[in-house]
């Protein structure tokens, strides 16, 4: 006889999930022994936050939604950065939570509080599980997930609800996926035309949703055919190949690339957005052209964020909007003829030159992606690292940087890079983290200890918040809580049944690194920086 659980797994593996991760806890042992039957691997984390981090990387690697699962109270709390994160950063993640029957909630207090109230306004959908229901509630909780901007939904799941058996009919199909929408006819679809169809300047900025949609081929194509730059959001780094004269890189966060890349914008006589949203930017990019600029705006889904102001909106998955917008213009149609772009692209590598004779952030990211293989997926954590290792990272394809960008959170890179490489053995994985981010999450080496994955970390050691501590001299405040002492990271390693080692210089780092993608188990690399390395690097 099925079970409640049973149904909910099977739906889960009908949509392509594989894995699933989190810290069981008594409520939820019929999910997870549902989960192992219907074929989830479960990987047990250290902490829920790391859990749904480590999900996302696996819907990097394999494009099935990500599944979080957490006990009652403290695991459902636990969950909240990484949940809120799939809010911001739009990635579709199904979060389980155990919880007792409604009838024992009402007498019954402890660990107890409403997960859905809490839940709400950082999740696309919450839903409670009802006997009789669960198939209809899985194709919602599935389609919602993944449609349009990606999100989480949560599924509060009662304990008599995974294990009571039921007779409920259910299919064993995901026949809910969204599908792309297509732009419709009118004055915004003329407008756009006409706009880009006597563009002189025409340039474009690509984000988050366009990699969400697959569309980096129809990118390529269109920037190439029309010979138009592209700048992108972090998230989106590769949609069109950085090595491409006309890739001007990632932006968002560092004020010295946008004192390049704005003024470029603003000599455009057509700015398209190409699934761009603009939540992963800093201010600099709120009203960063005049609300009389020719602005055609690609999107599937409403724009409610105030940020700029468009000429024309085409709600449309990006491909068909950019065969229509390419049927405009004729190929032979010159762009940029005083080569303006050229010019910025070569600014921006010079701008973002390793330091010339010292050791420091900058010289270590150069060194690394040049010993790195090309199909390296990155990952960054929140901080100065990476800010300067997404200007200098370069990357062939889309998902060869994640991050989170939107709400910039700490402690997600080792477990995004954990779960990608988990999920997808073929490509070598390298996370970019501070010290402060990896004493986050020190104890998920031991995950990645049991999982035997060659995951390599590359921490940057100054002892400090450095971003934190920069903002803070730079506004004449005191220097307090920024700083800490330091962890002996290597020996952590060791400890750890990892491999750690302390890096003062660029060969030892090559060597290092050359060394780590032979081996089978984790690397630290513990890059040893001087404090206040990142003054006017980015």
């Amino acid at each position: 006889m099925t079970t409640g659980a049973d149904i909910i797994a099977g739906k889960l593996h009908a949509a392509g999930c594989r894995h699933a991760f989190g810290i069981p806890g008594g409520e939820v042992l019929a999910l997870m022994q549902a989960l192992d039957q219907a074929g989830l691997n479960f990987v047990l984390v250290k902490h829920e936050n790391a859990g749904g981090f480590m999900a996302e990387g696996g819907w990097h690697a394999d494009g099935a939604p990500g599944v979080l699962l957490a006990t009652i109270g403290p695991g459902a709390a636990n969950a909240i950065n990484v949940v809120a994160n799939a809010w911001q950063d739009r990635v579709p993640l199904i979060f389980l939570t155990g919880c007792v029957d409604q009838a024992d909630a009402e007498s019954y207090t402890h660990q107890v509080f409403d997960h859905q109230q809490l839940l709400r306004p950082i999740v696309k959908a919450s839903f409670s599980a009802r006997l009789g229901a669960l198939d209809v509630m899985m194709e919602k909780a599935l389609a919602i997930a993944l449609d349009g901007q990606p999100g989480p939904v949560h599924i509060d799941v009662p304990i008599k609800v995974a294990e009571a058996e039921t007779e409920e009919g259910w299919s064993e199909r995901f026949s809910s996926a969204p599908v792309a929408s297509a732009p419709f006819k009118g004055p915004d679809l003329e407008t756009a035309l006409v706009l880009f169809a006597k563009a002189e300047r025409p340039i474009a900025i690509a984000g988050v949703d366009a990699v969400n949609e697959g569309a980096s081929v129809e990118i390529s194509k269109f920037c190439q055919t029309f010979n138009i730059p592209l700048v992108t959001s972090y998230k989106g780094k590769g949609l069109l190949d950085e090595n491409s004269d006309l890739a001007l890189g990632g932006a968002g966060l560092s004020p010295k690339a946008d004192g390049h890349l704005l003024p470029l914008i603003n000599q455009s006589d057509c700015i398209l957005l190409l699934g761009y949203d603009p939540i992963e930017m800093r201010i600099n990019w709120r009203n960063p052209w005049e609300e009389t600029a020719n602005v055609i705006d690609v999107t599937s889904v409403l724009r409610t964020h105030g940020m700029h102001a468009v000429s024309a909106t085409l709600r449309s998955a990006v491909a068909p909007a950019l065969e229509l917008l390419a049927g405009a213009r004729s190929t032979e149609q010159p762009s940029w003829a005083a080569g303006q772009p050229a010019k910025v692209r070569k600014d921006l590598e010079e701008a973002f030159q390793p330091e010339p004779s010292v050791w420091g952030p900058g010289r270590v990211f150069h060194t690394l992606r040049d010993v790195m293989p090309a199909n390296t997926v990155a990952t960054a954590d929140s901080g100065a690292h990476r800010i300067l290792v997404s200007q200098i990272w370069r990357c062939p394809m889309p998902r060869q940087m994640l991050q989170s960008s939107a709400l910039c959170t700490m402690g997600c890179a080792v477990p995004l890079a954990m779960g990608h490489r988990l999920v997808d053995d073929r490509a070598p994985v390298i996370a970019f983290v501070g010290d402060a981010g990896l004493e986050m999450c020190l104890g998920e080496l031991s995950t990645l200890r049991d999982l035997n994955i060659p995951v390599i970390i590359c921490v940057l050691v100054d002892t400090s918040l450095a971003l934190i501590e920069l903002k803070q001299r730079g506004s004449q405040r005191p220097n307090v809580g920024v700083d800490f002492g330091e962890t002996d990271f290597p020996a952590v390693a060791g400890a750890y049944g990892g491999h750690g080692v302390w890096i003062e210089s660029e060969n030892d780092l090559r060597s290092e690194t050359e060394e780590a993608l032979k081996r089978d188990g984790f690397t630290l690399l513990a890059c040893r920086i001087p404090r206040r390395a990142y003054d006017g690097l980015f």
